[in-house]
């Protein structure tokens, strides 16, 4: 069994990774830490977990830390920086679900996220958690990077076409929406029912934080490091509480046909387990995904013209956070990469 801890249970990532562990039947969970709600059990906050899980929330005991195989951080930005060297020191493994290890490049971390990085040498270090990119270097990390939940819908959109150099890499538009979850369990206006039910709107459209971890990752894929990719990305958020579509273009190089673009992409993800390629034609729903790891795809070349269309849908607590995870945490400690997120998506 898996010895693991939760630092930072309270919130979204928190729950939904509580909910993928506690069913997880190679994981023995030890500690769940809240400095506001120590004492407070788990399953007074959070109901649906009554009957799973037994535990309260703790102060984070350095020592208790310590003594874990793995530890995961769900902790807003800035907290993991401070608290994860002394864990590495001993020899733990961490997962981290916040943006503090995403971006090698301190300086434009510390740009994006308004805050100095406490830890710049293991930012250098982390290994960035996309299976279906790092497989090899998940398998070997002590301390694991989680992808953003934008980030994670829209490289495995784009991964099979920028690896295959069929696109011109400065010419990439985004444009995703999310459902409310994304922001967080937090009380804001704007995320209030009456504020964001029946409504569709645009967010950072003049820059979203997430960016440079796209263009980062997109980087690292194309054969010819030459050309840095240039991604114009606007968010927008959805009357909804989970789930990421995405409609990706890019500008087609050469003369490829839809059926080509078809085959690229099932050749690409043929043996991933939790990227599904679609048939031709067809439009991926959020609701297909809900409370999965699975990334649902399809690609498009509308009219026949030099644009390629794809359609890219997550759930952004899930294969955008948690469940993707708990995903790499199978593959750190040799398990079958599937295990415990084996269900299908919940309907309606």
């Amino acid at each position: 069994m898996i010895k693991v801890a939760i630092v930072g249970g309270t919130g979204y990532t928190g729950v939904e990774l509580l909910r993928l562990l506690t069913a997880h039947p190679q994981v023995e969970l030890t500690a769940i830490t809240s400095r506001a709600l120590a004492g407070t059990p788990v399953a007074e906050l959070f109901p649906s977990l009554r009957g799973h899980c037994d535990l309260a929330f703790c102060e984070p005991d350095p020592e208790q830390l310590g003594a874990c195989d793995l530890v995961f951080f769900a902790t807003p930005h800035g907290v993991a920086q401070a608290q994860v060297p002394a864990l590495i020191e001993r020899g733990v493994r961490v997962i981290d679900l916040s943006a503090d290890f995403r971006l090698q490049d301190i300086p434009t971390w510390e740009q994006w996220y308004g805050q100095q990085h406490a830890a710049p040498e293991l930012a250098q270090q982390a290994v960035y958690g996309l299976p279906e990119v790092n497989r090899a270097d998940i398998a070997g990390a002590q301390l694991l990077a989680c992808p953003g939940c934008y980030p994670t819908a829209i490289q495995l959109g784009w991964i099979p076409l920028l690896e295959a150099g069929l696109v011109d890499p400065e010419q990439l538009i985004a444009s995703a929406a999310s459902g409310a979850s994304g922001a967080g369990r937090q009380g804001k206006t704007e995320l209030l029912l009456a504020e964001n039910s029946d409504n569709f709107r645009a967010y950072a459209a003049s820059g979203h934080r997430h960016l440079p971890e796209i263009e980062q990752g997109l980087r690292r894929v194309q054969p010819d490091g030459s050309r840095a990719p240039r991604v114009t990305f606007v968010p927008h958020l959805l009357p909804m509480v989970r789930g990421i579509h995405a409609t990706l273009f890019a500008k087609l190089q050469s003369s490829e046909s839809t059926q080509e673009l078809q085959q690229l992409f099932e050749s690409r993800y043929r043996d991933e387990a939790f990227v599904d390629v679609l048939p031709v034609g067809s439009h991926p729903q959020t609701r297909s995904v809900r409370g999965t790891n699975m990334c649902r795809i399809s690609v498009m070349q509308p009219q026949g013209r030099d644009t390629v269309l794809v359609l890219s849908v997550i759930d952004n607590l899930a294969k955008g956070a948690s469940a993707q995870a708990v995903q790499s945490m199978n593959i750190m400690f040799g398990l079958n990469e599937t295990l415990g997120l084996e269900s299908p998506a919940l309907l309606p």
